[in-house]
């Protein structure tokens, strides 16, 4: 019955897509089926296999070694903090990001990651018969984040048409940065972390071709790369890492205290008026019926569409440690499509930060096609987070 649910619930959120795009009859079917069964596919070699297990446990091996290298420094200036017992969220999951981003970006300097991305969104564009740069792009943001992603195209995004540029606003809703991910495995289990990236970056191709379906020339179809004349040095490459990871660290440490705070303050005004009403049960409900078609019933299906809710009002963060409080005491399957559902960047805050990469990166009229169309992406954000979950879902009971 749930799984039937579960079934259903991925056709439910591709129809209400499809009923929310304006240009209908450009929808490329084919390309949605393929990237599905290419996620099925996926997902049950993943979750399902010795082999996937395997990869898995490795991926997830190697983040934490990474996060033990960050910690090695972190102890170096902060050592009492770090030998106590119950090491506090501000060192233990966000202080990390500083190493981390510095890591990827030294793989970037040498051509490693920019290797690894082309060849991946090459294979995707093969398989889904979708643009080159689109393709390349679902990869770059899986590693490097949405901002820093779209910095890194900035030249070939100042020549496409605005429709176009659409529909890079549109996937930036659905990424994660590779430096965050130390901090996610600090609160929920590595395993739906790890599925829900690959799954997230099909998903916002997927989405992204039913909201804004639009037809790329031979000549249009090209990836930039960038040229070596552009390149600093390695130590100011690495020096400047480290100030952008520290930046990274104080906009979430601030972004998670305002956050909780004003959900702190809305419940107490809410509370004035209907005794125990509280933000979160209001998301609960709203957000109710696609906990359901999550395959969830009863307090599971109310406490994930709550998470829902947190989410889309104030970021990943914030649900993520309701739900590292909560998870012991919560069924394999709740566990799995809510940390999946949880493993992006999608809220209403990162409408913002794309909007000021645009504008930073774009003249300012080019911009303004992401200020028209925020609904676009708020409902690609939930698409894809949903649709990841709901796979996910498929193969855990």
């Amino acid at each position: 019955m749930y799984f039937l649910l579960n079934v259903i619930g991925i056709f439910v959120v591709i129809g209400l897509v499809y009923l929310c795009s304006p240009e209908k009859r450009d929808v490329k079917w084919k390309a949605i089926f393929l990237l599905l069964i290419a996620e099925l596919l996926m997902t049950w070699f993943m979750l399902s296999t010795t082999i996937g297990t395997w990869v898995i446990n490795q991926i997830a091996s190697f983040f934490t070694w990474l996060v033990d290298c960050a910690n090695q420094g972190i102890s170096f200036v902060f050592p009492s903090a770090m030998g106590n017992e119950q090491i506090d969220f501000f060192f233990s999951a966000l202080m990390p990001i500083i190493f981390i981003v510095t890591f990827f970006d030294i793989l970037t300097y040498f051509g490693i990651l920019t290797w690894l991305i082309d060849k991946v969104g090459w294979l995707i564009s093969k398989l889904s018969g979708l643009p080159k740069l689109e393709s390349f792009f679902s990869i770059q943001m899986m590693f490097l984040g949405n901002t820093e992603a779209l910095a890194v195209i900035r030249h070939q995004l100042s020549v496409l048409r605005e429709q176009r540029l659409l529909t890079f606003g549109i996937m930036s809703m659905s990424s994660i940065s590779g430096s965050i991910i130390g901090a996610y495995l600090s609160m929920v289990p590595a395993t739906y972390v790890f599925v829900a990236i690959p799954l997230n970056c099909l998903n916002a191709l997927l989405i992204a071709n039913m909201l804004n379906p639009i037809k790329v020339s031979k000549e249009e179809d090209i990836v930039y790369v960038p040229d070596k004349a552009e390149r600093k040095d390695f130590f100011s490459t690495i020096s400047n890492s480290m100030l952008v990871g520290i930046r990274m660290v104080i906009v979430i440490t601030a972004m998670v205290i305002g956050y909780v705070a004003l959900t702190a303050a809305v419940n107490g005004i809410l509370g004035v008026f209907v005794h125990g009403l509280t933000i979160q049960k209001i998301f609960s409900i709203i957000f109710s019926p696609f906990a359901y078609l999550l395959g969830l019933t009863g307090d599971d299906a109310m406490y994930v569409a709550q998470l829902m809710g947190i989410k889309l009002a104030t970021n990943e963060f914030v649900a993520m440690l309701d739900l590292k409080d909560q998870i012991r005491s919560l069924a394999p399957h709740t566990i799995a499509v809510a940390v999946t559902f949880l493993t992006s960047f999608a809220n209403f805050s990162t409408v913002g930060m794309i909007y000021g990469t645009f504008n930073s990166i774009l003249d300012e009229q080019k911009s303004h096609i992401i200020g028209r169309n925020v609904w676009r992406m708020l409902v690609s954000g939930m698409a894809v987070s949903l649709l990841s979950a709901m796979v996910v879902g498929l193969f855990i009971w």
